[in-house]
């Protein structure tokens, strides 16, 4: 009887997820309301470290045919916490899906509305 060879042990991921502030200008398909000069996303990405889930956000929100303009990095929940930021389990749950799916999750989108990058009230 031959032995099965035994399969190593797995490695613990060293993916994180971080916080990320994307503001998107305009471009065709974009799917931005009318009137909207750009928006401002809020996403938690995965990466083992924060420039890789900045690079793999910026290439999604390209392939859903936003404008990527400029990323804003928030740190990881730890950094947060740190930081003093109150996080909400809605916030949290969101953080563990993007984690378990190695994927990257737009939670929240803020139309901007002529030049002051504020949402129209």
């Amino acid at each position: 009887m031959s032995e099965q060879a035994e399969k190593p042990a797995k490695k613990p991921s060293r993916q994180q997820v971080f916080t990320l502030l994307v503001e998107v200008g305009r471009a065709p398909n974009d799917g931005l309301p009318k009137g909207a000069s750009g928006a401002g996303l809020l996403c938690y990405a995965s990466g083992v470290d924060e420039a890789e889930a900045v690079r793999e956000t910026v290439a999604i929100l390209k392939q859903a045919e936003l404008a990527p303009l400029d990323v804003t990095g928030y740190g990881t929940i730890a950094e947060r916490e740190e930081q003093g930021h109150e996080i909400p389990d809605e916030e949290r749950e969101l953080m563990d899906r993007a984690l378990a799916e190695n994927s990257v999750i737009v939670a929240q989108m803020t139309p901007y509305y002529g030049d002051d990058k504020k949402p129209l009230q």
